[in-house]
């Protein structure tokens, strides 16, 4: 059977345990045809010899049998004996040639030379010590005849019986498996045309190939998740790393033909380093961004001050002689990975500070919202954002202003504010005016820790 499909084999099974389970209960017919006869004949005996006990007198020791006395009656022979046991009245089937003693009431199985014969004897008393005896006498029907219908009756149902449940076993199993075949139809075409768009439909019952289906459905969404975050990382990296790798080749270049002295062959080494340490930050962007997508980035969620983590994160960073402003309030609390939610403060900072005024300010607050929320806003007095670049500014590499000069940012910086934000269970929302400045809010749910992802 290996080389069989499933729907057979399951369907084979049923059918040999339906000619086992026939088979039992023909064994179990056969068993109680046996008994049903020799319980209807001995009722029959029984009902016949107790019809004959109102014909029987014993008077003074005479016998005396009425003329509804019947000595042979539906096969049953009625016999009369004396109290020493000899025949009064009746004759004795040819063939009980058995030598039986005499019991009062008992009726029981009596074998002749392979003849079964049924006897019941009843003592009719007449005074204190006088009376006959009533014997009954019937042969036992033989079985051969039962039997034989019974397994005339086998042969002919046994094998359309087999057939029909063989026939709708298959058709149910067919029909119970109709959605495994269209998953491995899906799934087959899935893998040759290698479009991971593609979904299984799914069975309108909710079963075990039901889940199953929505667990395919799951695993090929992942996979096309994941297959367009490489494509994405690999179209974002080497978009973005086109113009730090073009510098580096040509500062190479001017270094091999042109750096004759020592201060232009350090110009170009640190051109070279520059552009190097912002290829690293971009992928190392890139690659963080990527993890929190897939969820394989490390999370510690703590309880946090967030005004301490506030002023320990401003502190770190380089003003270039703006002013920073903090104003948190105290013993605001909320459960965080502070790694993140540090990377999320500094690049809010950073950028206020890239696109504010020279020497301008930056506030940065901690306080509570409504309905218990925290709420975490870095606003700046700088260039502002029209209305129509607002939503785009979440994007990876958009950039207000669209020039790429080497101090410029590489335009990760909000989109990985907002993706932390969500993997922290909080949102951003952003108020800016152009010419007056720009206000990022992180908010926080009053229990980050059951929000997030």
């Amino acid at each position: 059977m290996k080389g069989l499909s499933v729907k057979v084999r399951i369907t084979v099974w049923i059918t040999l345990m339906m000619l086992l389970l026939s088979g039992a209960v023909l064994v179990f017919l056969m068993s109680i045809s046996r008994s049903v006869t020799v319980q209807t004949a001995m009722t029959q005996l029984t009902q016949a010899v107790q019809s004959n006990l109102a014909y029987v007198d014993v008077d003074d020791g005479a016998l005396a049998l009425d003329d509804g006395f019947q000595f042979y009656h539906s096969g049953v022979y009625t016999l009369v004996y004396s109290s020493t046991e000899t025949l009064l009245a009746g004759q004795v089937p040819v063939s009980f040639t058995a030598s039986e003693p005499f019991t009062n009431g008992e009726t029981r199985i009596v074998d002749v030379d392979g003849d079964e014969y049924i006897v019941l004897d009843l003592w009719v008393a007449s005074g204190w010590d006088n009376g006959v005896w009533l014997r009954g006498i019937m042969e036992l029907p033989e079985q051969v005849q039962t039997s034989r219908n019974i397994l005339i009756m086998t042969m002919i149902a046994l094998p359309l019986f087999v057939f029909l449940a063989a026939l709708g076993s298959y058709i149910i199993i067919r029909r119970a498996f109709r959605p495994l075949d269209n998953i491995t139809a899906t799934v087959s075409a899935i893998n040759d045309t290698s479009d991971l768009t593609g979904r299984i439909p799914t069975p309108p019952n909710r079963d075990e190939f039901a889940r199953l289906t929505d667990t395919f459905n799951g695993m090929f969404a992942r996979l096309e998740d994941a297959f367009e975050s490489e494509k994405q990382f690999i179209a974002d990296a080497s978009h973005e790393l086109r113009t730090p790798v073009s510098i580096i080749k040509g500062a190479c270049e001017y270094a091999e033909k042109y750096d004759d002295t020592p201060e232009e062959r350090q110009e170009s080494i640190s051109m070279i380093h520059r552009q190097a340490d912002k290829m690293s930050r971009l992928i190392s962007q890139l690659l963080s961004m990527t993890r929190l997508e897939h969820g394989t980035e490390r999370l510690s969620f703590e309880q946090c001050d967030l005004g301490e983590l506030v002023e320990e994160v401003c502190a770190e960073v380089d003003c270039g002689g703006a002013r920073l402003h903090v104003e948190a309030e105290p013993e605001l609390t909320a459960s965080v990975d502070t790694a993140l939610l540090g990377r999320l403060l500094r690049n809010l900072v950073e950028n206020a500070l890239r696109y504010g005024k020279p020497d301008g300010d930056v506030w940065v607050s901690v306080s509570r919202g409504q309905n218990g929320e925290k709420l975490l806003t870095v606003r700046d007095n700088g260039i502002g954002i029209a209305p129509e670049q607002q939503e785009q500014v979440w994007k990876r590499f958009y950039q207000v202003d669209p020039s790429r000069s080497e101090n410029s940012g590489s335009g990760l910086g909000l989109a990985m504010v907002r993706q932390i934000a969500q993997t922290l269970g909080g949102y951003m929302t952003l108020e800016s005016v152009p010419d007056k400045g720009s206000t990022f809010t992180l908010h926080l749910p009053e229990k980050a820790d059951e929000n997030k992802k």
